[in-house]
């Protein structure tokens, strides 16, 4: 593969998984019930909303999960997939289905990947900001929370020190390496697509 190819898959895979995340994003902040009034919210609103409006004509939400922004997100996925397959000078047809599972696994991932840095940053916060007002901190604690609570709630207090982020990371981190990792590895995913994981 010529640089040429490499840096225009460098760059696509940059600016769509960028919209990527933020599609997912804006699934999770529903899924998470966040401040849709918040700023941050706000922009991911904002950003989506084209694409995801024709879609929410079609597929509706499901018990109050917004499979709109899901679909979207899995279809922006398999584009930029095809897109970097195209330009490797394969032909995305030969992998069949194959693109789809490969779809999955890598939406999943930044799923995870999403809660597992929202937790960092959570984290720090913690030591440098407690108690912040900013809308970013408020955001990031209202993502972390409902994968917090059920660590909190098998994990005694121990006096005003919350060790739950890190089983919280071990979990995350098992998930991450040994399911997806190996769905990933049993699927055959090409290296070329291997970023996405």
């Amino acid at each position: 593969m010529s640089g040429f190819a490499e840096a225009l898959i460098y760059i696509i895979q940059t600016l769509g998984s960028l919209y990527l995340l933020i599609v997912l994003l804006r699934f999770i902040l529903q899924l998470v019930r966040a401040d849709f009034y918040n700023p941050l919210s706000q922009f991911a609103l904002k950003a989506t909303q084209p694409l995801l409006k024709p879609l929410r004509r079609i597929i509706p939400g499901l018990g109050g999960l917004d499979l709109a922004s899901l679909v979207l997100a899995m279809l922006v996925q398999l584009l930029l997939m095809v897109v970097i397959i195209l330009i490797a000078g394969a032909n995305p047809l030969a992998y069949g289905l194959q693109l789809l599972v490969w779809t999955v696994i890598a939406v999943t991932s930044l799923f995870l990947k999403i809660f597992f840095f929202a937790m960092i940053i959570s984290v720090i916060l913690s030591w440098v900001a407690p108690g912040s007002y900013n809308p970013g901190a408020q955001l990031v604690n209202q993502i972390c929370e409902p994968l917090l609570a059920p660590f909190r709630k098998l994990i005694p207090n121990l006096g005003g020190l919350d060790i739950s982020p890190i089983f919280a990371f071990m979990a995350l981190h098992l998930l991450d390496r040994f399911v997806i990792g190996n769905l990933a590895a049993m699927s055959g995913m090409p290296a070329i697509l291997s970023p996405f994981i």
